[in-house]
């Protein structure tokens, strides 16, 4: 199953039976709404992570002490979202079989549903947080049911009301802000309620999802849809800090496209906010 290169993520080098968290990348971008190439995201994070430190000064811990396993990429159908996230959906429940926790690497942000699809059949108390500039909860996209722009509405048809919560939007169509007033708990343009959220969520099960376009494209410009009005880097990561204690089945980081940015800002943020994820709730 696995599809190892040359290259994992620093520090991520635990066999696979002894490992707790498996990493995968799902390099899928074909419904892509503005600019494409997050497909590449999850191998530049791995190629770049090296130019990072496995140590975190913030969190005074070190990815070589916590038991990570990188697969690799996923050979995924490009042309086909709904095999695609097929695929993503066999092999989260897999890593779930093995009492694992799977850590996916997009790739644009639909490819969240295949695993939300194995996590949903094991946690019937599952929970969304779900970080990003967009709401994502169209109904269709250009007809599509099957979108980046569409993926929490998908969600929302797994989950049902009040399990998705949703923070740092900044951007959506006015249909998608009156579907969440009524059926998802939305956040505009910070963090405001984590706390509370995090409280209320402390005895249940939650996947977390993460677009990278949260934050402000001055930070982050390597995005396919990037939105001005975004969060710094340390406002995110007091949010990433504030969740971590919570049960976190399985997580995401998504819509890094770093052809878009050829300064390598974009992805050396991003490596070092998946070293930090890893650590907190590690």
């Amino acid at each position: 199953m696995w599809n190892r290169g040359a290259e994992n993520f620093i520090g991520c080098d635990t066999p696979y039976d002894e490992a707790k968290t498996v990493i995968f990348g799902a390099p899928f971008d074909s419904t892509a709404s503005y600019r494409p190439g997050a497909r590449f995201g999850s191998r530049a994070i791995r190629a770049e992570s090296y130019g990072i430190e496995t140590y975190s000064p913030y969190l005074d811990r070190d990815l070589t002490d916590i038991a990570v396993f990188d697969g690799g990429e996923l050979e995924l159908c490009i042309g086909d979202a709904g095999i695609a996230l097929a695929q993503i959906e066999d092999c989260a429940e897999e890593i779930l079989r093995e009492g694992k926790r799977p850590v996916m690497l997009g790739g644009e942000h639909l490819v969240t549903l295949g695993a939300l699809r194995a996590l949903a059949r094991r946690s019937p108390d599952l929970h969304i947080i779900h970080f990003d500039a967009h709401a994502d909860l169209r109904d269709e996209y250009l007809g599509a049911k099957l979108s980046h722009a569409t993926v929490m509405r998908r969600a929302w048809e797994l989950l049902g009301d009040g399990r998705i919560h949703q923070f740092g939007i900044r951007s959506g169509e006015r249909d998608e802000f009156a579907f969440a007033a009524a059926h998802t708990a939305l956040r505009k343009f910070g963090f405001g309620g984590l706390t509370e959220t995090v409280k209320a969520l402390k005895d249940k099960s939650v996947y977390f999802t993460f677009d990278l376009d949260v934050l402000d494209p001055s930070i982050f410009p390597g995005t396919g849809t990037p939105e001005a009005g975004g969060v710094d880097f340390s406002a995110l990561l007091a949010a990433i800090l504030t969740i971590a204690p919570l049960n976190i089945v399985g997580l995401d980081m998504v819509e890094l496209a770093p052809s878009l940015d050829h300064s390598g800002v974009s992805t050396a943020v991003a490596c070092k906010l998946l070293r930090e994820i890893l650590l907190a709730i590690g």
